[in-house]
């Protein structure tokens, strides 16, 4: 169970309501100088020339490209998993995601629009992976966790492949 905020609750209860959710995407990798921010929304201006829209929360600049998230489900059955599908319309996202070879850090943060210092949820540590692109609509891709149950137990084995001093 999450806890929320008393005003996330009545605007997800809320027939109409004013308030709006942003999702915050931290793109985390060594090969980046700096962590790549994304917003969901475009809540304020940060320039005109060029233009630029976005989330200023908790001191960082988030820029604005349009997205869409399927969150991850609260099911203790299935690993969690976030499909992310973002709008091509800067086309710097493909040369930034052709550069990394290794999978990226991804954290998916909630926040109000009203409220953009105070995170309502957050998603952490997800590695980017399955990314697909389109040059003239959309880039997508898949967030996980990684998944232990895949890696062989134990790590090690006393063989004599790797301890031929063991046996005779």
């Amino acid at each position: 169970m999450r806890t929320v905020s008393l005003t996330l609750r009545a605007a997800g209860n809320a027939e109409q309501t004013g308030e709006i959710p942003v999702y915050l995407l931290t793109v985390t990798h060594a090969s980046l100088a700096t962590p790549l921010r994304l917003s969901s929304d475009p809540t304020e201006r940060q320039s005109v020339d060029p233009l630029l829209y976005g989330t200023t929360s908790r001191g960082e600049f988030y820029a604005f490209l349009p997205m869409s998230l399927t969150l991850p489900d609260d099911s203790p059955d299935t690993p969690p998993a976030i499909r992310v599908t973002i709008d091509n319309v800067a086309r710097t996202l493909i040369p930034l995601l052709r550069s990394i070879s290794t999978p990226a850090q991804v954290t998916v943060e909630m926040v109000l629009a009203s409220a953009p210092d105070d995170v309502e949820a957050t998603w952490p540590e997800f590695d980017l992976f399955n990314v697909g692109y389109d040059d003239a609509i959309s880039v997508t891709a898949d967030l996980g966790i990684p998944s232990f149950a895949t890696e062989p137990y134990p790590a090690g084995t006393y063989s004599p492949a790797y301890f031929r001093g063991l046996y005779p």
